[in-house]
């Protein structure tokens, strides 16, 4: 049993969005094969969401990530006995610098979609994050992303917003309050995270 399916037995009102997890992750797991990385944006809950989604990609999440082994032989023992596999996913909002400096000096509504300039490339993957689905800021980064031509996932309550018609994948939470939605929502990346480790790290 997958962390998908795991994901659906703990949480059966999930049942329905089963093949947008899958395909969701799929597209990150293809992503990281390709030599790409994950760009995850959102505000507030979500954007601490976004935080957490990264850190459990960049370090160890559920299972052991050995080094290969050309990296262990350029690393040597002591550095390899305390580091592992990690997959290069990026937290926008956590760059607080150029948010204060961008936001000062030009539309905050586009801070997002100024770093998809910066980092994204056709072989990446951009995540946004937003409970209705609406946020300015995010839209304007996927907008960026798909005419940039970089894969696109939206993670939205269950009306989804704008946010779920314009990304290539929408993952509806079945949940109109915003707390509720939230909490559906880190099971969901969970499950997304294991799976991809799992697929990167069998």
């Amino acid at each position: 049993m997958d962390s998908i399916n795991q994901l659906i037995l703990n949480y059966p009102k999930l049942e329905n969005l089963e093949n947008d997890v899958r395909t969701a992750a799929r597209i990150i797991t293809d992503c990281f094969k390709s030599g790409g990385k994950l760009l995850l944006c959102g505000n507030g809950g979500s954007c601490a969401d976004c935080e957490h989604i990264s850190g459990e990609m960049v370090k160890q999440f559920a299972k052991d990530r050995p080094l290969e082994s050309d990296i262990m032989a350029k690393l040597g023992p002591e550095l390899t006995a305390e580091l592992h596999g990690g997959l290069p996913a990026l937290s926008l909002p956590s760059m607080i610098g150029f948010h204060t400096a961008f936001n000062n000096d030009d539309n905050p509504e586009f801070g997002y979609a100024q770093q998809v300039i910066a980092f994204g490339n056709p072989e990446d993957t951009l995540w946004g994050i937003s409970t209705s689905g609406n946020s300015k800021n995010v839209i304007n980064a996927v907008k960026t992303a798909k005419a940039l031509g970089l894969h696109t996932i939206g993670l939205t309550g269950e009306d989804g917003g704008t946010l779920s018609k314009i990304v290539h994948t929408a993952i509806h939470a079945p949940a109109g309050n915003v707390a509720r939605i939230q909490e559906l929502h880190l099971p969901i990346y969970h499950a997304i995270c294991a799976f991809v480790e799992d697929q990167i790290f069998p």
